[in-house]
């Protein structure tokens, strides 16, 4: 089959700082063609996005793809809703551990794994100020024990 190379495009860097990483999930995209070609190209940005569940379908908000030259009048919207692609049972269990416990989902990485374009996405609770500052700490003393 496809090999299992991976090629990230964007990375959500505050994700791990802003909240605290409970379970990932892989997803896959639903994309236009013009839209996979600029990702191919490394135009794409995920800093600002956001999962949302809307009917029972998983939907990426707030991604920014470039739109990709060379495709003229056929290029996409680079702001628009994508839809992930997620298996019906994964959707029913982040569709109940979103509602009423304070979890969210949020994309952590965008990537290429063979031709296929894929969204990493993780179950998350949001961080109070100490925590951060906690983290921040962890990471830190991780580093200086390294040096050392």
């Amino acid at each position: 089959m496809g090999s299992s190379f991976r090629k990230t495009v964007a990375r959500n860097r505050r994700a791990q700082f802003e909240y605290e990483i409970l379970d990932t999930y892989e997803a896959g995209l639903s994309l236009r063609g013009s839209e996979v070609k600029s990702l191919r190209a490394g135009k794409g940005s995920i800093a600002e996005a956001y999962i949302r569940l809307i009917d029972g379908e998983a939907w990426l908000v707030g991604a920014n793809i470039s739109p990709y030259p060379q495709a003229s009048y056929n290029n996409h919207e680079p702001d628009r809703p994508r839809k992930l692609l997620l298996k019906r049972q994964e959707l029913r269990r982040l569709g109940k551990a979103t509602r009423g416990k304070g979890l969210t989902i949020v994309p952590l990485q965008l990537y290429f794994k063979g031709p296929w374009v894929k969204l990493e996405i993780a179950l998350a609770r949001g961080r109070k100020l100490h925590d951060k500052r906690q983290y921040l700490k962890k990471k830190q003393d991780r580093r200086d024990m390294g040096e050392r």
